[in-house]
């Protein structure tokens, strides 16, 4: 019960800070995935566009994929003050 209550608490916090930092490497490791075994998903699309320099669609998919990686991030700060509720934001203002 300690170690569950103390214990694993303050330790999923680095360990999701850690996976939220990874996701974008997760991201670019598809694109280099997806082309060399020759799945289709968004890394692939995103090589085929690049080689038939289709700007707009290169250009939707890096959006579309900052967009996902600043979502995650987000998710990750506020799963924080989930998980440890030390851990609030101030939102008082100045």
């Amino acid at each position: 019960m300690v170690l569950g209550k103390h214990v694993l608490r303050n330790a999923l916090i680095p360990v999701i800070t850690i996976v939220g930092a990874d996701f974008g490497s997760y991201l670019s490791g598809s694109v280099l995935t997806e082309s060399i075994f020759g799945w289709p998903g968004l890394g692939r699309f995103i090589v085929q566009a690049i080689l038939k320099r289709d700007f707009p669609v290169i250009q939707g998919a890096v959006l579309f994929m900052a967009v996902l990686f600043v979502l995650v991030n987000l998710a990750v700060d506020l799963s924080y003050s989930a998980i440890d509720p030390r851990i609030r934001s101030e939102g008082g203002g100045t």
